[in-house]
This record gives structure tokens, C-alpha cells and sequence, in this order.
């Protein structure tokens, strides 16, 4: 029987994606898990796998539609069933990109028309009377462009999509440049005005810090930790790895962070608004901000608890690295609970982070490194290392997040408990 690919949700953010390139062609011998199709979101590039064995029948979708969260893709079957599209469940809500009629060119800005209602379609003309399409004026947005500028060249004057790239490519007007100084300037290379579109992760990235920092009230609670044990331990653990094989601070933190959350649930939480209360999740999932190109994307450590250092370790690096080669699987960026930002490769000694919805907490780690304190009396290097919590205190608040820095501190400074929980 005939069972239907629809466009995953991923993110509580995502409402759409872009179908860039179909790897499975129609009547290709698909495998449970195989790599249907390839779809850009506002994060990263995802790769969609089948659930099922079969023959993929029919493509519902073209490259370079954008199509909405939880529409029909593809149909996957046995070779040789007849296909009755209206028969299967879930297709009648599907809004796909069609053929156009003849004589008729479809452009991208039409095609997304035909998926969203009247309401939304009157929501596109601005209260000047501008009217553009959902697609232009999301551009617009993104690149800060007032749409009262940009001349129409759709249906009526419509701007779309087009016409916001050209305006955006639009040279500058000239700029008038005032007399020289009398003195003179020291000869040095000159460097023309760079214009660098946002790229749709960061544009991403900056609405949905915007939204938080506005929207979630934060607090922030920075505890210093002795990283003296777990440096010596992260040493003798190397030197019995196999060549090419290392384990990193941040994978200690990453433990000591989940085996904390077993006592705080609290802080393992989401807010539900809607229904007046705090999801406390029975799984801790914690999730790794990694830099990637043009922005940041967190990759998740599913059932983080309940894993060696070694293996956190490894998984950490498999996901990181398809994340920075922009090949992520939904699963490598679904289902966090908590989040670690780490920037002490940088040699940073503190920072804050701003908490990833719908998360109550995000714990941002500094460098770790040799400072002189007091040690038994005496001033002696020892190592240190900062790290902030920041949680939203419609949560939690100053006292517990404190308490949990103290129990991460347990497993810090005694890891042998990252061990053994005990």
C-alpha cells in the first residue's frame, strides 16, 4: 500500500522549506532510511529519509518549491500499483507546485499564493497601499529594505521576489566625500564598501534572538569551576585512546551538565504558555551550539545521561561535522532540552548566551586555563574556567539556578562521578 513523504517539521520556528534537489527519482527502489530529497530551511540544509521500503511512485513537489511544514512530497509503494492520489491519507491537504496552464508562466511568488488564504493574500498589501507577495516581503525584511522603494513588477504593480533581488543589487547612491584633511594620510591599502547580503541562517538567527531577548525574561548566575581533576583525567583518557581519537573538555561538561539535570528538572524544561504550565522532559537531551558558515546551529545529544564521555564525544563530532558541510539529519537538530555554548577554543574567559526556545536554560563555558588563586593558603597557578547560566525566570529562578551550577560543580571537580553516577 501506497504511503505518503510529507515536509518535516524542524524547529518549533519552521513553517516552510525549500525542496533544492530530489536524489531519488520516480520509480527508483527505495530503502527504509534512504536519502529521498535534499531541503533548505532557515538553518541549514537537511537531508529527508524515507520510512518505508518500496518504489518511490511519484513526485509531488519540484526542485525549488518552497513548500509549507507538514505538506505531501512524494508517494512511495510497490512497483506497479496503480496511484490514486485522492485515495490517500493526507494528500487532500497537500498545496504542491503544479504545471502551469498553457501559456501561463508560474512564477515563484504565484506558486506560494496558491497555498495561503484570502486573509493572508490581503495581509500582503502594506499600509501604504504597497502590495507585495509573503516571499518579497520576508526578503525585505531580512535585508532591511523599506518596500515603499521598490518598483513592482507583478500583477498590478505587485512587488515580488524578483524585484526585491534587484533592488538589493542595486548600486548605492553616490556619496558625496568631503575635502581632504590638509594633513596627509599614511599610505596604506584602501578598501572599498563590502555590500554582504544576510544569508537565511543568519537572518534566521536574528530574528529569533530578537524575539527572545524581548520576549523571555533572562537571568544570569556565572560560577567558576577547578578544572585541575577533569584536565587530568581528560589527559590519561586521551593517552589510552586509539591514535586520532581525543576527547575534549567540552565532552566533560556535556556529561557533568546531563548527569546535573537528573536533580533539576526544572531546568530540563519547556514553558507552555498556552496551557498556563512547565513540560519537565523525561529525557535529557542536550544540545552543542557549533559554528557553522554564516551563523550558528546546535546539535543535539539525544539521552545525554544515560552516555559514556567517549561515546557523547564521538557523536558530538559526526553531527558537528555535517552540520559545518551543511548535511545535517533532522535528528542531528531535533528534541534539545538543554544547551552548552562553548567558546573557550577562543580563549574566552566569559559570556553569556541568549537561551534557545523553547528551552529554559543555556549554560555559555569560557576557556579553561592557568590563573594564580589560593590554593591551601598559598598562591599557586591552578586551573579555572567560567561558565554563566542563563534561564528564564518565568521558570526558574536566582536560587536554583545557582544549586545546579554547584551540582555540575560536583562532577566537575570530582569526575570520577562522571563515571559512575552516584
Amino acid at each position: 500500500m501506497a504511503e505518503v513523504v510529507i515536509m518535516p517539521k524542524l524547529g518549533f520556528d519552521m513553517a516552510e522549506g525549500t525542496l533544492i534537489r530530489w536524489v531519488m527519482h520516480e520509480g527508483e527502489s527505495v530503502i527504509k532510511g534512504a536519502v529521498l530529497a535534499e531541503i533548505e530551511t532557515d538553518k541549514a540544509t537537511v537531508e529527508v529519509e524515507s520510512s518505508f521500503d518500496g518504489v518511490l511512485l511519484k513526485h509531488l513537489a519540484e526542485e525549488g518549491a518552497i513548500v509549507p511544514v507538514g505538506t505531501t512530497i512524494a508517494v512511495v509503494g510497490e512497483a506497479g500499483e496503480e496511484l490514486d492520489l485522492q485515495a490517500l491519507e493526507g494528500v487532500e491537504t497537500l498545496e504542491m507546485v503544479s504545471e502551469a496552464a498553457p501559456g501561463v508562466v508560474e512564477t515563484e511568488d504565484e506558486v506560494v499564493e496558491a497555498s495561503v488564504s484570502e486573509a493572508e493574500m490581503e495581509s500582503a498589501r502594506l499600509p501604504d497601499g504597497v502590495r507585495a507577495s509573503p516571499i518579497a516581503r520576508r526578503m525585505a525584511a531580512e535585508r532591511g529594505i523599506n518596500l515603499g522603494q521598490v518598483k513592482g513588477s507583478g500583477r498590478g504593480g505587485r512587488i515580488v521576489k524578483a524585484d526585491v533581488l534587484a533592488y538589493a543589487g542595486a548600486p548605492p547612491a553616490a556619496i558625496e566625500v568631503p575635502a581632504a584633511s590638509p594633513l596627509p594620510l599614511m599610505e596604506a591599502e584602501t578598501r572599498e564598501d563590502t555590500y554582504v547580503p544576510l544569508s537565511r541562517l543568519r537572518a534566521a538567527i536574528g530574528r529569533r534572538m530578537t524575539e527572545v531577548k524581548q520576549q523571555v525574561p533572562h537571568f544570569y548566575i556565572t560560577h567558576e569551576y577547578d578544572m585541575a581533576a577533569v584536565m587530568a583525567m581528560r589527559k590519561q583518557v586521551n593517552d589510552m585512546l586509539p591514535d586520532g581519537e581525543k576527547t575534549s573538555v567540552n565532552d566533560y561538561i556535556v556529561k557533568a551538565v546531563a548527569l546535573a539535570l537528573w536533580d533539576f528538572p526544572n531546568l530540563n524544561a519547556s514553558l507552555d504558555e498556552s496551557n498556563n504550565r512547565v513540560i519537565q522532559h523525561g529525557q535529557i537531551n542536550v544540545g552543542v551550539a557549533v559554528a557553522v558558515e554564516n551563523g550558528l546551529l546546535t546539535v543535539v545529544c539525544h539521552n545525554t545521561d544515560r552516555k559514556s564521555v567517549r561515546m557523547i564525544s564521538r557523536e558530538v563530532k559526526v553531527m558537528a561535522a555535517r552540520a559545518r558541510e551543511g548535511k545535517v539529519r533532522p535528528d542531528d537538530i531535533e528534541g534539545s532540552t538543554f544547551s552548552v555554548s562553548n567558546l573557550g577554543m577562543f580563549d574566552v574567559e566569559h559570556f553569556i548566551a541568549i537561551i534557545n526556545p523553547p528551552e529554559a536554560a543555556i549554560l555559555a563555558v569560557g576557556s579553561a586555563h592557568e590563573v594564580p588563586a589560593v590554593v591551601d593558603g598559598e598562591i599557586k597557578l591552578a586551573w579555572r574556567m567560567k561558565a554563566t547560566i542563563s534561564v528564564d525566570h518565568r521558570v526558574s529562578d536566582g536560587a536554583e539556578g545557582a544549586q545546579f551550577l554547584q551540582a555540575v560543580a560536583k562532577y566537575i571537580e570530582e569526575p570520577l562521578r562522571l563515571m559512575v553516577k552516584i
